[in-house]
């Protein structure tokens, strides 16, 4: 049997890029959920917000680790796998990329240790101060990624010379077509992922009776966050998607599942595509919707994956499902967030256990959204690498082996098992102590917090512990 590089390398890059992306979804969403405690902490003097802000910097910290470490080979991977669309785009991609560990991974890096050990060591407004730098520093990051990405399916500040990407303005290819409905959408979901995670928590934690004051106050904080994100989120993905009609057609008409260009376009609510025959098998659909929706006019023209030739097609089935799954899931978290809202008289939202069962398992809900999102956006892109400029096929290295690519392919797996299962171990632990574990300092930090706050000031050690020899 032949194997397929392109097919492998897409496939090892799609599940790197998944695995490694459900971290800082979550850790962007969460540094602003710590800043914002320290802040009231700051302000407020409570030292209540101060144990949520501990124990939640504590999980930030193992999430941040576990994102840096599957993060860190996807660079990589251009030159591996991808290599003549690496030499293409290196004009561009190249300082773009690079950008990001400048400007945002090495200010993360620094305002996280103060953040994990600076705390009583200085004073509290640069402890505030570092909350917000490594809060900043994560939004700086999915910019310059998302700017990259975007550029990617809307291409756009270049010219093709010699086989090469040349940049002749770099404004407009940081700043491509799509570059701020993609960034907003993604800003919202880490926002909606960190939100809703926190509930999850925050409601198990109350249903097991745990630190209730502490959590309570959590979790208002969230439904009150969510209430305005999850809309606000429905409202951008629309944008997104008129944005996407306008620039990535087929991509739009796979969403739909919309095979042939048409006026009184049903939005499907379930079908069946079949990409062989070029139509859907059991359609329920909502007659004129999709028209509406995208065209707002239930005559409006939609276009059809047919417009097409079959060897520029995505795969329709996969987009056509994710699609439904995180517009499904985005829906739910609307629901949860107005059920809050209705249930806030009486503070029934943290009193009813129906609905803190039900805030539990949403806390996986955003990863799941964020994923399905991520495959409807790449997949849908497919077959391009450079949206109508360089194909999966061209952009692939010319030496690469199907055997080669399975082989790195299987010990991603392996690896990111192990990181995986590492991680989920480590933050089991976490969240078995708690809110309460983290407002009790440990006999070493009260020594140490009795220690001066001066440079190499726990070299100062006394004669009587040196046996009196000075």
């Amino acid at each position: 049997m032949d194997l397929d590089p392109v097919l492998l390398s897409r496939i090892q890059f799609a599940f790197v890029v998944s695995f490694h992306a459900i971290f800082p979804v979550f850790t962007i969403g969460l540094a602003s959920f710590i800043a914002f405690l320290e802040t009231c902490a700051y302000a407020s003097g409570n030292p209540l917000y101060t144990r949520l802000s501990k124990f939640w910097i504590k999980v930030f910290a193992v999430v941040f680790g576990m994102g840096v470490v599957s993060g860190i080979v996807m660079s990589f991977q251009f030159g591996t796998n991808w290599s003549n669309f690496a030499q293409a785009t290196a004009n561009f991609l190249g300082p773009v990329l690079s950008y990001e560990v400048v400007t945002a991974f090495f200010l993360e890096a620094a305002f996280l240790g103060i953040l994990l050990f600076g705390r009583d060591r200085v004073p509290a407004g640069i402890y505030l101060f570092a909350s917000f730098m490594v809060a900043i520093g994560t939004f700086i990051s999915s910019f310059w990624i998302l700017s990259a990405n975007s550029w990617m399916h809307t291409p756009a500040g270049t010219v093709m010379e010699n086989g090469m990407h040349q940049v002749v303005s770099w404004s407009e290819a940081i700043f491509s077509p799509s570059f701020w409905y993609r960034f907003t959408h993604m800003g919202l979901a880490s926002f909606l992922t960190g939100g809703f995670v926190v509930a999850s928590l925050s409601a198990w934690f109350l249903l097991n009776g745990r630190e209730i004051e502490a959590n309570r106050r959590a979790l208002s904080m969230c439904l009150w966050l969510l209430l305005v994100i999850a809309p606000a989120q429905l409202w951008v993905g629309d944008l997104h998607g008129l944005n996407t009609l306008k620039h990535q057609p087929t991509k739009v008409a796979a969403m739909e599942g919309n095979w042939e260009t048409s006026s009184n376009v049903p939005l499907l609510l379930f079908a069946w595509p079949d990409q062989q025959a070029q139509t859907n098998h059991w359609e329920i659909g909502i007659p004129g919707l999709a028209s509406l929706l995208l065209k707002h006019d239930t005559e409006g023209v939609v276009p059809g994956v047919s417009a097409v030739p079959r060897d520029e097609q995505p795969p329709v089935a996969i987009v056509f499902w994710s699609f439904r799954v995180m517009v499904g899931l985005g829906m739910l978290m609307i629901a949860f967030a107005i059920a809050g809202l209705l249930l806030r008289p009486g503070g029934r939202y943290w009193q009813s256990r129906w609905f803190l069962k039900g805030l539990v398992p949403m806390g996986v809900a955003p990863f799941v959204a964020v994923l399905a999102g991520w495959f409807v956006t790449e997949i849908g892109r497919a077959p391009w690498l450079v949206y109508g400029q360089m194909t999966q096929s061209e952009g692939i290295t010319p030496s690469l082996t199907g055997g080669m690519a399975l082989f790195t392919l299987i010990g991603y797996i392996v690896v990111y098992a192990l990181v995986f299962t590492s991680g989920l171990y480590y933050l089991g632990r976490l969240f078995e102590s708690g809110v309460e574990d983290a407002g009790h300092d440990s006999t070493l930090d009260h020594e140490e917090v009795e220690r001066a706050k001066r440079p190499f000031s726990a070299a100062h050690v006394p004669l009587e512990h040196e046996g009196g020899r000075a």
